[in-house]
């Protein structure tokens, strides 16, 4: 089998690794934050869904300039059977 450049990691020095380390560890801090405010926001979410499918389903939505077109409820989305996420 042929070696390729991709196969080899490169090596890293003790100071590297430790930064990397550190800044790993503030990312995930930082994006536990963010996913815990998220979830926070999950009652005010589902207004929100609700307020927007009513909109265009009363109102609809502009679709060419001044032309608006009104969802039927066969063409509204399926909300999902699971939470939402935070991708990192």
């Amino acid at each position: 089998m042929t070696s390729r450049v991709q196969d080899k990691a490169p090596s890293r020095s003790e100071e590297m690794q430790q930064w990397l380390d550190e800044n790993i560890a503030e990312q995930i801090t930082r994006y536990e934050a963010i996913v815990k405010e998220m979830d926070e926001l999950e009652p005010q979410r589902v207004e929100w869904y609700k307020e927007f499918l009513d909109t265009v389903q009363n109102k609809g939505f502009n679709f060419d300039g001044d032309l608006t077109r009104k969802i039927p409820d066969s063409e509204l989305p399926v909300e999902p059977d699971r939470k939402h996420k935070v991708i990192f």
